[in-house]
């Protein structure tokens, strides 16, 4: 007797008058690859919606077992396709054998599909029997609480997360109301919409997005012009933290920040890849005769071997003291989770276990605040919403982005990370300047537009005039004020017209029996 394929063999085939082709798991991986195909560097918006709504497909009249096993083979393609470039930390600079490498990469991207998994299989359970509306609300609600529990449990990681693919696009539109999950939320009701064939329901979300074409805009006015240098020393990953080139490194930069006509410099997060207290005197006064020119922003590490060390932005020139430590550290980079000390150390990661910054101040300077952002922390907008507001010490008029993407190549990455900082600049209608050491240095305005990058792997400073804004978009405001619970609210109310009737079915039997 034919064995089938493993899907069949997990749950009994596909329903009756499907075609069964849809359901094969390789599928599945692709439409998760094309999933990432719709991010940068090549963004093409419309891709996502239709990846997903394969997958809505899958999953429709099928049981758990089935939908699950779909939602974490996309998942798979998908994460896997797109955080691929952990494999050059890993392997080129951690040294770990390549096989070992690809297989953190599949297990990282197998963990965080799990997400998608119990999501997929939850609507196929819950959604069984259900009318057309009551599935696309299930399939979108669950889609919506996969990404916000990836995105805040375990520290959260999410990288690529779908409405990341709509900074370009009609969507965009919708960012300073409802931000990044927002936008999430209406892209899973398009793709259920489709691949349920509810017509009506499609026709309405297509109608009510032109319609959002045409909504305001504008929530912040400018605060004044500022000119700042952005520093990418191009410093190659496997000699950034080599003693016998560090004072080669150090005239690099200092040639650069001396080349700079800015009103300030800002440089990559840790351009100086030692402690500052480390330094001798005479590259302490090196950088300090530099910050007489204008004052700097330098990428360093703060604190001691007491407290620990703090990937930090240290304010070099400015009248009164002044550093930013990095609050959100990466898992396994920057800290170590438990019980992966052994993973982490045999890839010999400098400063791999460090200690959190302490406060989100901005750095008032010359009419502007300037709100320091260190790599990825610029991918929670929960955490930085504060200086998105008009009040305090934390209030932000252009947001700073300092990185160093050098451990993870010039390919996907950077393109991707320049697109999360675009979503934050829709979202809160501040400009986003980003120092990085390869790469992608650029300038981007309020209403998310790049308007200048330099180009990837090569030494220069960007010299750019930025535009700061005062004022709040109505996302700060709902987000200072709640968090993200009312996205979690909208997945509880997307499930309530499923189990409600759900729970009633099961009552009423219960009585039956009884």
């Amino acid at each position: 007797m034919r064995r089938g394929s493993l899907s069949d063999r997990i749950d009994g085939g596909a329903r009756p008058g499907r075609a069964a082709w849809l359901f094969h798991p390789a599928l599945a991986l692709v439409a998760g690859v094309l999933h990432t195909a719709s991010f940068s560097p090549s963004p093409a918006w419309w891709l996502q919606p239709l990846a997903l709504a394969w997958l809505v497909a899958a999953c429709e009249g099928v049981r758990p077992r089935r939908a699950a096993l779909a939602g974490a083979l996309f998942g798979i393609g998908w994460l896997a396709s797109g955080l691929w470039w952990l494999y050059i930390s890993m392997h080129d600079f951690g040294h770990l054998p390549a096989a070992v490498s690809a297989l953190a990469v599949l297990a990282l991207a197998l963990f965080l599909s799990l997400y998608y998994a119990a999501g997929m299989g939850l609507a196929a359970r819950w959604s069984a029997g259900a009318g057309p509306t009551r599935r696309v609300l299930a399939f979108a609600a669950l889609w919506l609480g996969a990404e916000l529990a990836r995105a805040s449990w375990f520290t959260g990681f999410p990288w690529i997360a779908s409405g990341y693919a709509h900074a370009q696009g009609p969507l965009a539109a919708l960012a300073p109301y409802v931000g990044v999950y927002g936008i999430t939320a209406v892209a899973a009701l398009l793709a259920a919409a489709m691949a349920l064939r509810h017509w009506a329901l499609l026709g309405a979300l297509v109608v009510a997005i032109g319609v959002a074409q045409f909504l305001p805009r504008e929530f912040t006015r400018p605060s004044g012009m500022l000119a700042v240098s952005l520093v990418q020393p191009n410093i190659p990953q496997d000699q950034k933290f080599d003693r016998d080139r560090f004072d080669q490194n150090l005239d690099q930069l200092t040639a650069l920040i001396e080349s700079a006509r800015g009103q300030i410099v800002i440089t990559p997060e840790s351009v100086l890849p030692v402690p500052l207290a480390f330094l001798d005197e005479a590259h302490i006064a090196r950088l300090r005769r530099d910050a007489r020119l204008r004052p700097l922003l330098l990428g360093t590490f703060l604190g001691n071997t007491t407290v620990g060390f703090v990937n930090s932005l240290a304010g070099i020139g400015f009248p009164g003291d002044y550093d930013y430590g990095k609050r959100h550290l990466l898992p396994f980079g920057e800290f170590i989770p438990p019980g992966f000390h052994w993973f982490v150390r045999a890839m010999n990661i400098p400063m791999d276990d460090q200690a959190s910054g302490t406060h989100q101040r901005a750095l008032a300077f010359a009419g502007q605040r300037l709100r320091p952002l260190i790599c990825y922390e610029d991918l929670f907008g929960e955490d930085v919403v504060a200086s998105a507001l008009d009040h305090g010490e934390a209030a932000a008029t252009v947001f700073v982005n300092a990185s160093n993407l050098a451990w993870f190549g010039p390919r996907m990455v950077q393109d991707q990370h320049l697109q999360f900082s675009q979503m934050r600049a829709l979202e809160f209608q501040r400009p986003i300047v980003r120092a990085t050491n390869t790469g992608a240095t650029a300038h981007v305005d309020h209403r998310g537009e790049v308007l200048a990058r330099l180009p990837a792997e090569r030494a220069g400073v960007l010299e750019v005039t930025v535009e700061g804004r005062t004022g709040a978009t109505p996302y700060a405001r709902w987000l200072s004020a709640a968090g993200l619970w009312p996205l979690w609210a909208l997945v509880a109310l997307g499930l309530l017209p499923v189990l409600v009737p759900a729970w009633r079915r099961r009552r009423d039997g219960a009585r039956r029996v009884a």
